[in-house]
């Protein structure tokens, strides 16, 4: 076998060295990429993780605006069928002060609602677009949560429950005479409610 000349020799091992030279910057820059990935990055919606709803619709983008006790309170993007739990996670979460009682996690959002964290102790105010508040005072039956509809006269805390179970079950009321559906809402219960509901 012939031995090969040394200025092709040397030439050799300069292109070895020089393809291990590549390989190992574009290994680097593989290792660094992945390191960064999308730290640094921000986005002004913050996106929860999907509802898992069975029967919830994951429609189109809704927009709901969250105040109060949160990590970060705005105008947050969501989609159809996701919870008030959901709000929260992309808001951050709540503070350490925040009344979590006073809001029912599991009921779903729409479209324009603005949900206020109340800290520990503060009675909330019945804001535009908070669970339950419509004009002229009244309660929403679609958004209203258990304490909002226990201000309805002859709705307690079970009624109320079995509103929202309803509602959760069969999707949001079209009128409100679909209250009667609801067992424990006869006439005469509706008759009490009639003017101080809507959808």
């Amino acid at each position: 076998m012939d031995e090969i000349p040394e200025p092709r020799r040397a030439r050799l091992r300069v292109t070895v060295g020089a393809v291990v030279v590549l390989v190992l910057v574009a290994l680097g820059c593989a290792v660094l990429v992945a390191a960064l990935g999308d730290h640094g990055s921000t986005s002004d919606v913050v996106r929860s993780t999907p509802s898992a709803t069975p029967g919830a619709s994951t429609g189109g983008a809704i927009f709901v605006h969250i105040l109060g006790a949160v990590e970060r309170p705005g105008l947050y993007s969501l989609s159809e069928g996701d919870r008030a739990i959901d709000a929260v996670a992309a808001a951050g979460g709540f503070l350490e002060t925040a009344d979590q009682r006073q809001l029912n996690l599991a009921r779903f959002v729409v479209d324009g609602e603005q949900i206020v964290v109340p800290i520990v102790g503060e009675i909330p105010d019945a804001a535009p677009g908070s669970p339950g508040a419509a004009s002229g005072g009244k309660v929403n039956i679609n958004t209203a949560d258990e304490a909002a509809l226990d201000t309805l006269p002859q709705v307690g805390p079970a009624m109320a429950a079995r509103i929202i179970a309803y509602r959760t079950a069969n999707g949001r009321f079209t009128a409100i005479e679909d209250l009667m559906n609801v067992t424990g809402v006869g006439a005469k219960t509706f008759e009490g409610m009639r003017d101080l509901v809507t959808v």
